[in-house]
């Protein structure tokens, strides 16, 4: 239990307490222990034993002459005061109200009450959540970095340097505004960073943060839209607000999608809140009462949805790209990753640049975390480019799974189905090189053989298209080849679905039929609205979607039929791949090429492994394989 939650109970006790004593008379146990009968007080009267009364309305306290006390309460009894002065009784007369009580006295009776009042308050802002609570529900959440929330600068930023250096420029302007406005130049109003996910666009933000010398705010898109209508509207004037009075400043929104969508976009219409939002946002970045000095820089996946009044120049002055990085770049961004973990001396970052096309940053920094925590795991002292490799296997195929128990049958079917794959890629002038084919079960798969391009692809040709179906098919071809159409498996249905995938693509998006030409064709697509499913009908008849149809039959079919031709010809190097996976589970890309070209085995096995590899010898043997007639 923290020290915040023993305060809080503390607060409970003591409020507890203050209402059972608020709602106790604070003279009752006095009272009772002193209280006497009226009658009783007459006789003592007559008695001569009262020596001293204090007449306060019809409360009536004395002393008696042995010195003990009493109070009672009298009724109209006109004749009394007559009777106290016959017995020379000392009579102390006083209003009931004659007292003012002390400001003391006022706080203690009042102390419960504001107690009470400031545990609910209190309550209010934790279930609110953000500042103000209950009292600041339209506050703006956007913080304020400081220097001490860990500093980032641009040297932290690598691999996307031209969008670095447009972001450069702004934090340059804030620095020294006379530069730039000695030639009539103005301070842009909003930078937009836009690029896929994890390739740096926060962690930009963060380095502008910390190169420029003004106050920072950032908030997410998100933190704008409540359910309430108009909070979120609220909540953006009073973040232009606190940017006015920090001024000159800049303000970075995350994900700004989450508020900038267009307006009265989908079906039913658009959402109030949203809409007010972004039209609070609009006017405070762009309206007829303009605020100079602050810069806002946002960041989106999806640029796509924004509206078009949010990206128009005025507000977002600039939209710069943060791509993928390109091998360059991976190289760039490893070399800030490795500062922070001991590396061999045979790690090298431009081969895991090469090996690694398609990685964001974040995935590299992922791949660099992992290889530390399997050089960790054998308590090694430095991580070493095994350890990279095997990381790098881990992210891109998924995790070995050892303990899966496989029987003989499924491990020759996966065997040759990877082979397969392995075979055709070979032969395929177009296909990317084999890096490493394995039958040890990754992830989902069984089985895997990944390629990686030599460069990074901006482009796909439609040759190198017609390749990788073809390389899709040969693991179904492999296992009809061998074992025959009955013994075909379920293990093909991922490389189906993906040649499929692209064979449409080459229809519809990229013009690559003939038959149907250079025309875009789209297809019907449903969207759920209130629970039912709507079609919506795009650019294509149902006889068009026939001839699409067909034309990815078509593509399909040549593929299969050049990857069936290739490996009935190289069966035999189909079989040394298999025999080989069968007996060391996993071969590199280079060793696939030595096997089949070169005809030299991979490296030499320990005595253990020898012995599995007689064992599979033996059992490759026994099943006697010989090229079937094609089929």
């Amino acid at each position: 239990m923290n020290f915040r939650n023993l305060i809080m109970w503390g607060l409970i006790v003591l409020l507890s307490v203050g209402l059972f004593n608020l709602f106790q008379d604070p003279r009752g146990a006095q009272a009772r222990s002193d209280q006497i009968a009226f009658s009783k007080f007459l006789q003592e009267v007559d008695s001569g034993r009262v020596v001293q009364v204090e007449i306060r309305g019809n409360n009536i306290e004395g002393v008696l002459s042995d010195g003990s006390k009493f109070n009672t309460y009298s009724p109209n009894y006109p004749e009394l005061v007559g009777k106290l002065s016959e017995r020379g009784v000392n009579i102390i007369a006083s209003p009931v109200e004659d007292k003012m009580p002390s400001l003391l006295g006022v706080l203690l009776s009042w102390f419960p009450m504001l107690l009470l009042i400031g545990v609910w308050i209190f309550f209010m802002r934790q279930m609110q959540g953000g500042r103000g609570g209950a009292m600041g529900f339209g506050k703006s959440k956007a913080k304020l970095l400081t220097e001490a929330q860990g500093k980032v600068t641009f040297n932290d930023v690598a691999g996307i340097e031209e969008a670095k250096e447009e972001v450069e420029e702004i934090v340059e302007f804030l620095k020294d505004p006379k530069k730039f406005r000695r030639l009539g130049g103005k301070i842009p109003k909003g930078a937009l960073l836009i690029g896929p996910p994890g390739t740096g666009k926060t962690l930009l933000a963060k380095a502008i943060a910390g190169e420029a010398d003004v106050p920072f705010f950032t908030i997410s898109g998100s933190d704008f839209v409540e359910m309430f209508v108009g909070v979120g509207a609220s909540r953006v004037r009073d973040m232009f607000e606190q940017g006015k009075k920090h001024a000159p400043c800049i303000i970075f929104i995350d994900e700004i999608d989450a508020v900038g969508r267009s307006r009265g976009a989908g079906l039913g219409g658009g959402n109030d809140e949203r809409e007010q939002t972004l039209n609070q946002l609009l006017v405070e970045m762009d309206g007829f009462d303009t605020n100079e000095g602050i810069i806002l820089i946002a960041a989106t996946n999806r640029p796509d949805v924004l509206d078009p009044a949010l990206l128009r120049p005025g507000r977002f002055d600039r939209q710069v790209v943060v791509p993928n990085p390109d091998i360059l770049g991976r190289e760039a961004i490893l070399k800030v990753h490795v500062k922070k973990i001991n590396v061999g001396p045979d790690v090298k970052l431009r081969t895991i640049a090469r090996g690694t096309p398609g990685f964001s940053g974040a995935d590299l920094a992922n791949l660099i975390n992992e290889s530390a925590l399997l050089a960790a795991r054998k308590n090694k002292r430095v991580v070493t480019m095994s350890d990279v490799e095997e990381a790098k296997d881990k992210v891109m195929m998924g995790a070995e799974r050892r303990s899966m128990v496989m029987s003989e049958e499924e491990k020759k079917l996966t065997a040759y189905h990877e082979g397969g794959h392995a075979i055709v890629a070979l032969n395929e002038k177009a296909s990317d090189p084999i890096h490493k084919a394995t039958i040890i079960p990754r992830g989902r798969a069984l089985g895997m053989v990944m390629r990686l391009p030599e460069r990074d692809q901006l482009s796909v040709t439609r040759e190198k298209m017609y390749s990788d179906i073809a390389v899709a098919m040969g693991g179904r071809i492999a296992e009809e080849l061998i074992f025959g159409y009955e013994k075909i498996t379920s293990g093909a249905s991922s490389d189906i679905d993906m040649a499929t995938k692209m064979a449409k693509n080459m229809v519809t998006r990229y013009g690559m039929s003939k038959d149907l030409g250079t025309v875009a064709y789209g297809e019907n697509e449903e969207e759920v609205f209130l629970g039912r499913s709507v079609t919506r009908q795009q650019n294509m008849s149902e006889e068009t979607a026939k001839k699409v149809d067909a034309e990815v039959k078509k593509i399909i079919d040549t593929s299969y039929e050049r990857a069936k031709k290739v490996l009935t010809q190289k069966i035999d190097d189909l079989h040394k791949i298999a025999k080989a996976l069968l007996v060391y589970e996993t071969l590199s890309g280079d060793e696939i090429r030595d096997l089949i070209l070169k005809n030299i085995q991979p490296a030499k096995l320990s005595k253990k492994e020898e012995e599995s590899e007689d064992k599979a010898s033996s059992a490759i043997d026994s099943i006697g394989l010989k090229p079937k007639p094609a089929l």
